[in-house]
């Protein structure tokens, strides 16, 4: 499993955070670059924030195939190819219905290939749900989502997700 989007994540959030420290002590006025300590606080609180909002949610993944309709929010209604069904972790009674999710391979199950993902991230929109029973993953993604973001012939792969 690859650590990357989340490596990502955080030098970027220490980036913003060190960058956001120099703002304040230079609007301050001061030449020593002394921050008050409410300031640093501050600044590491609105870091950490940003590294859950932009790490997302890991899971794993699966695929369905065509037909994608009826589906549990839109009925016959045809959505295209870039579509996924919400598992009971995070559908909600529907209310996952119409959410946007980038959705980024980060590894093998084991399943399959050993290698499967492609590098690539692929937004998709939740249009049915994936019951408990018959869903083996936290997301369904529609055939042509999945082969975007990882070799199908893997089957299930690990993922990192998060609302858009």
């Amino acid at each position: 499993m690859t650590m990357m989007p989340q490596m990502t994540s955080v030098v970027m959030a220490t980036v913003i955070g060190l960058a956001m420290v120099s703002l304040v002590a230079g609007i301050s006025g001061t030449a020593t670059f002394y921050t008050p300590p409410y300031i640093l606080v501050m600044v590491i609180v609105a870091s950490l924030a940003m590294i859950s909002l932009v790490a997302g949610t890991s899971g794993t993944a699966t695929f369905y195939t065509p037909p994608y309709t009826p589906s549990a929010c839109t009925g016959f209604q045809d959505e295209g190819p870039q579509i996924a069904a919400a598992s009971d972790a995070f559908w909600g009674g529907g209310a996952a219905c119409g959410k946007r999710l980038a959705v980024t391979c980060t590894g093998a199950t084991n399943q399959g290939v050993p290698q499967p993902c492609t590098g690539q991230t692929v937004t998709v929109k939740v249009v049915d749900y994936c019951p408990t029973g018959s869903c083996r993953a936290t997301i369904d993604l529609s055939q042509e989502a999945f082969a975007a973001i990882a070799n199908p012939d893997a089957g299930k792969i690990l993922v990192e997700y998060h609302e858009v």
